[in-house]
């Protein structure tokens, strides 16, 4: 079992950067892939970014694509969402995830565990 814990959200202006941390406990973070979901008030939850075991390999929402990067450091079991030039429709709350297959990585039903979330906001 792992317990996240997301942090480093906040109020940004559009254009702005943030960058989100999730921190893990355990000894086998390593074992889990690690996707970033974000949800706005009135919507479904979605997809934002994913990445691999061992970070070979990574996956990006076609709305954040270019402008976010998520990585991870297995050392500190810690993994990261680093956003640039946001834009006020990136508001939400955001939440880390951990699965132990990397199956459909898009999809939140495949991930097992869950942060608290952390709020994104991007003023106009």
């Amino acid at each position: 079992q792992v317990q996240l814990v997301e942090s480093g959200g906040g109020l940004v202006q559009a254009g702005g950067s943030l960058r989100l941390s999730c921190a893990a406990s355990g000894r086998t973070f390593s074992s889990y892939v690690m996707g970033w979901f974000r949800q706005a008030p009135g919507e479904e939850r979605e997809f934002v970014a994913a990445i691999s075991w061992n970070g070979g390999s990574t996956y990006y929402a076609d709305s954040v694509k270019g402008r976010s990067t998520i990585s991870r450091n297995n050392a500190k079991n810690t993994a990261y969402l680093q956003m640039n030039t946001l834009k006020p429709e990136d508001t939400a709350v955001y939440y880390c995830a951990a699965d132990r297959n990397w199956g459909n990585a898009m999809a939140p039903g495949e991930y097992d565990y869950w942060g608290q979330g952390t709020q994104v906001t991007v003023s106009s």
